[in-house]
């Protein structure tokens, strides 16, 4: 049944029933659609005040999780800052002291850091603050890893050449000398067996049978190798590098050949009498940066604290020479 507006008239004291044409029933409806609209609009509007869409609960719900990340993350990131400082300090106080070179400067470990900003391109965003100090942090520890990483670099090679220095320098006897009754004569002014004058010894003379063996006394590699007539006799003469060379003279054979390279212990010869040489021994030298120097200075790598003063007190006796 369609229902019916009416209007009530003040003079006739009697509702009357109201018509309208078209025109009339179309602005009604749109008025009427346009409150409805702006009440529900109205109702929208307070519902999202309290109450979030499912599309806003899931964002939210990232946001969340994303800066529960971003802690998690930034935890680590101090743990692993703690432990390259760690490093940083064992680096420059125990491995680089232990080959006397100079710690990593602080200059060169922070190099990198400041300049363009390069951050920029976060900023503007609710959490643009935690994301662009993480990132900081991220590239700081990833500088002073590589600053590291090369510093390591660097030392490994200084162990290398260490090792090396090590098995060059002649710290062994050249011929066996257990008891220490070898030693004839030491380094320094001594009188020449020949011509009885006061003459610098710059060797050693170690007394043994012919053909008793001598050993290299460093790692290395011969540069001369035979008889020469300034005197040694037959003699090989030995490159160790780093400055070191070595000298055995009077030797009865030669066991070795220019441009072999030996190791400390290798059999190069044996004792001899050749040259001017007054009894079968071992003329020893050691030489750096082509000085002679006091063989035993280095004789320390297979004696005794014991044996090595008899030997610096025996080698100091004022006697004759055996060349």
């Amino acid at each position: 049944m369609p229902k019916s507006n009416y209007k009530f008239d003040p003079d006739s004291l009697s509702y009357d029933k109201v018509t309208r044409n078209r025109k009339q029933k179309t602005a009604l409806f749109f008025k009427q659609l346009a409150a409805i609209s702006v009440v529900a609009g109205i109702f929208l509007l307070i519902l999202s005040f309290f109450f979030d869409t499912p599309g806003e609960r899931e964002q939210k719900r990232e946001n969340r999780m994303l800066l529960e990340q971003y802690s998690s993350l930034n935890r680590t990131l101090n743990r692993m800052d703690k432990s390259m400082n760690d490093i940083r300090d064992r680096d420059d106080n125990i491995y680089r002291v232990i080959f006397n070179t100079e710690p990593v400067s602080p200059s060169e470990r922070e190099a990198g850091y400041g300049g363009v900003n390069k951050y920029k391109e976060l900023e503007g965003y609710s959490n643009s603050e935690l994301v662009i100090e993480t990132s900081k942090r991220i590239d700081k520890l990833s500088n002073k890893m590589v600053v590291q990483w090369r510093s390591y670099e660097e030392v490994v090679s200084m162990a290398m050449e260490k090792e090396e220095f090590l098995s060059s320098i002649p710290a062994i006897s050249p011929i066996a000398d257990k008891d220490l009754t070898r030693f004839a004569s030491g380094y320094g002014y001594r009188i020449h067996p020949i011509y009885r004058t006061r003459k610098m010894h710059k060797g050693i003379d170690l007394t043994a049978s012919t053909g008793t063996e001598i050993y290299s006394t460093g790692d290395g590699k011969i540069v001369k190798a035979g008889y020469t007539l300034s005197g040694y006799g037959k003699r090989v003469i030995i490159d160790h590098g780093f400055g070191f060379k070595t000298l055995y003279a009077h030797m009865h054979e030669i066991s070795v050949k220019v441009g072999q390279k030996v190791k400390r212990g290798e059999l190069i010869g044996s004792v001899g009498n050749t040259g001017r040489s007054t009894a079968p021994h071992l003329h020893y030298e050691v030489r750096k940066n082509n000085k002679t120097e006091n063989p035993v200075n280095y004789y320390y790598n297979d004696l005794t604290p014991e044996q090595y003063d008899e030997v610096i007190s025996v080698s100091s006796r004022m006697n004759m020479s055996f060349d």
